[in-house]
């Protein structure tokens, strides 16, 4: 059978996208999600919010043959959804990525979306915030906006007609260098396995929301 590839039906169907959303552990393999969908899909993802807008996490889509092949050892727990779905994106944040700030506050000014006076006035704040941050302080920050971003993704994803599922259980050690990657720079958060379901995920069981909320 020759490999599908093309986009599914969209949804704007709240409901649709986040109460049914599932964790799918098996997919349709002869599914194959196109580079300039992935594309857009990464995209609309990125617009999740991040602490000083500084968008410290970085995609590996790991869809080929010979690239699963590569990850399957690194995820011995999940070895299905990494064979069988579309693609694995794993996802890191980046330590360095503070050398990034001329050019996202510049870009802001030069799009009409900040002012220049107030670029300097917080870059003159940032830098040396930055520079100052303790390396525990700094992967607090950097985890918390890439789980922002893992999760914008697979409601995203969702709203393009696909399944995912996120991943803890592979090789974080080494799964960066394994890829060609500087291990001491990108920093693993997750894989978000994606595709179409070949069989459906299960519902979960929630805490009630008295059990989970205070009120103050």
């Amino acid at each position: 059978m020759s490999t599908i590839t093309r986009k599914f039906h969209k949804s704007n169907d709240f409901n649709e996208i986040v109460l049914e959303r599932r964790s799918v552990k098996v997919y349709d393999p002869e599914v194959k999600i196109s580079r300039e969908e992935m594309t857009e899909m990464l995209e609309e993802a990125s617009r999740a919010p991040s602490a000083i807008n500084m968008q410290p996490w970085r995609f590996l889509v790991i869809d080929s043959a010979e690239g699963k092949a590569k990850l399957a050892p690194l995820a011995s727990f999940n070895q299905t959804q990494a064979l069988t779905s579309s693609a694995v994106i794993a996802v890191f944040y980046d330590a360095s990525n503070s050398e990034y700030i001329e050019e996202i506050f510049g870009k802001a000014v030069e799009l009409g979306y900040m002012p220049r006076d107030v670029m300097t006035m917080q870059l003159q704040q940032i830098k040396p915030y930055y520079a100052n941050l303790a390396a525990s302080e700094l992967r607090d920050v950097n985890l918390i906006d890439s789980g922002l971003v893992s999760m914008q993704l697979m409601l995203v994803a969702r709203a393009h007609g696909y399944d995912t599922n996120p991943m803890a259980g592979y090789d974080k050690e080494h799964i960066a260098e394994a890829f060609g990657l500087d291990k001491e720079r990108f920093q693993p958060v997750m894989l978000i396995s994606i595709g179409k379901a070949a069989k459906e995920g299960y519902p979960s069981y929630r805490l009630p929301v008295d059990t989970i909320t205070t009120w103050a």
